[in-house]
């Protein structure tokens, strides 16, 4: 299980030497993502991707639930109504709620990649003064010892916390 740290860093030559010491403390480049103002020059940094600045998973959990739910009802619809034979009831509703979720989470996906992430909206002042947003994720039991290290090395940098709730996958 890992937990994400947030640090704003004041400059391009700062992140770099984050992101450097990072790597020395043994945190894999994919798990450590750097995010700026549109056109901001990302010279060695390794960028947020869109699972990082949108509400991608967000949309498609809400999606999935949704969609499922407006399919169980339409399914039982079908069922009182007589619309489907005794022997397919079970499939119907089954279906339906199947077809739902699966509508819901890729219209929800859809509208989720178009909206910023609403985990960053704390920092998006700093972000708009062209400051650099770093996020990474780090192991639980390694946490203390690598906040304590970016702390002590980096005292540009401003430590934003903790989030205790990120997405499995990215």
């Amino acid at each position: 299980m890992r937990r994400r740290l947030y640090f704003i860093m004041p400059d391009l030559e700062s992140a770099q030497r984050m992101m450097k010491d990072l790597l020395l403390a043994r945190i894999e480049d994919r798990h450590v993502h750097f995010l700026a103002k549109r056109g901001t020059p990302m010279d060695g940094l390794h960028e947020a991707n869109i699972l990082q600045k949108s509400d991608l998973v967000h949309g498609a959990q809400v999606g999935v639930g949704f969609g499922a739910a407006v399919g169980l009802i339409v399914g039982g619809i079908l069922v009182f109504t007589g619309s489907v034979d005794d022997q397919w009831q079970i499939f119907a509703v089954l279906g339906c709620a199947i077809a739902g979720g699966l509508f819901g989470l890729w219209v929800a996906s859809m509208v989720g990649c178009a909206v910023p992430n609403s985990r960053l909206r704390r920092f998006q002042q700093a972000i708009d003064d062209g400051k650099l947003l770093l996020m990474v994720d780090v192991p639980k039991h390694r946490l203390d010892e690598v906040r304590s290290l970016l702390n002590a090395e980096h005292p540009e940098a401003e430590d934003r916390g903790i989030d205790p709730h990120i997405p499995a996958f990215p």
